[in-house]
């Protein structure tokens, strides 16, 4: 069973319940259709929800305890059991995370998966990372304020402010028109003070997240290469053992009728 809830067939079917129910959650979102398919909608979402239900619970039998061992199964218990819930009073409000259900492609397939596996490996490098954009912020913020702020309060006026506005520049949003050049028309030298923060935040440390998640995405994807490898040789290995426990029962025989000849023959001639 815990095959064939894991077969390919079992994995695309449940895709296109997924993204079935992803359109009937969107069609909800029109008054019009609600008024002329509402109660249509509303037995499709049920059904859809019986699916995964039935779905969670063969997994569950098929697997027992070791279901919680995967967070991938973790993660869609905690989304039927919320689609679960009965959305009534204050719990009203779980019917909107009803979209949630969408979330389970993640789960079901496969390169989506690796995606997220990759986002999760490289979540220690790109903590360092943040680390690293939030001293330059820090600095930056600091130095801009006490060189900025007296005269232009509403972008530097204090540190919070300073943090924001360097983060529209790092953005690049009319960070030059918008900021820089106001500032230049009364410091002729502020470009030394934004160069250098557009540098070393837009174009360093912004494509060091990049660089750790494309590392991470190559990781796992080599990774999965070789667990593929690993199990068609394993597929393999067994295949010759079956082969030759075959060809040894096989010649096992043979030495039998062989025997059972001579032991014929002897008797006859005798």
């Amino acid at each position: 069973m815990a095959q064939w809830v894991d077969s390919p067939r079992v994995r695309t079917t449940t895709t296109a319940v997924i993204l079935a129910n992803a359109v009937v959650l969107g069609v909800e979102t029109s008054a019009s259709a609600r008024a002329h398919a509402g109660d249509l909608l509303t037995v499709l979402d049920r059904v859809f929800l019986a699916v995964f239900v039935l779905e969670l619970l063969l997994k569950l039998i098929a697997t027992g305890p070791r279901f919680f061992r995967s967070g991938w199964n973790i993660f869609d218990f905690v989304i039927i059991g919320i689609a679960l819930v009965p959305a009534v009073g204050p719990l009203s409000v779980l019917r909107t995370l009803r979209v949630l259900r969408v979330l389970r492609l993640l789960s079901t397939v496969r390169r989506l998966r690796m995606l997220v596996d990759s986002l999760t490996r490289a979540l220690p490098g790109i903590g360092w990372s943040a680390a690293l954009l939030g001293l330059l912020f820090y600095v930056f913020a600091v130095i801009g304020t006490e060189m900025f702020g007296g005269r232009f309060p509403d972008w530097f006026g204090d540190l919070g402010r300073s943090v924001y506005s360097l983060f529209q520049i790092m953005t690049l949003e009319s960070w030059s028109m918008g900021i820089a050049r106001p500032i230049m028309a009364e410091y002729s030298y502020a470009w030394l003070y934004f160069v250098p923060f557009i540098l070393l935040t837009s174009f360093v440390v912004l494509n060091l997240f990049i660089a750790i998640i494309v590392s991470a995405t190559q990781e796992v994807h080599d990774q999965d290469q070789r667990a593929e490898t690993e199990s068609r040789e394993l597929v393999a290995h067994e295949e010759r053992r079956e082969i030759l426990e075959l060809l040894r029962t096989m010649h096992a025989r043979l030495d039998a009728l062989d025997a059972a000849g001579a032991r014929v023959r002897h008797d006859h001639g005798g």
